[in-house]
């Protein structure tokens, strides 16, 4: 399995119920493609280098999680259609891949 990192923020207006439906989706994502989420990380709010949305704040949320390569194009397609999730990320990071 790949190890991968997922950033991703929401507005810091959100309410809770959203944020944890949020993580929830993402879980289910990773561990319906047989993945595992290693660790989550809340960054909390920090400030925008821009503006984005009308937002000069966001909450910060970091995942590392083992997945299959090719369960990531599903992953990316939820988080695009979420609408609480502002922006995102995911990056594979080697040098943590398990055999």
């Amino acid at each position: 399995m790949k190890a991968y990192e997922l950033l991703f923020f929401v507005a810091p207006t959100i309410d809770e119920e959203s944020r944890a439906g949020v993580m929830k989706r993402i879980e289910t994502t990773i561990t319906e493609a047989k993945g595992q989420v290693d660790n989550v990380d809340e960054w909390g709010k920090r400030k925008l280098a821009y503006e984005i949305n009308g937002l000069a704040d966001a909450d910060y949320t970091l995942i590392d999680f083992h997945a299959d390569p090719t369960s990531i194009a599903e992953l990316d397609r939820v988080l695009r259609i979420n609408d609480a999730v502002v922006r995102h990320m995911i990056v594979a990071r080697p040098d943590k891949d398990q055999d």
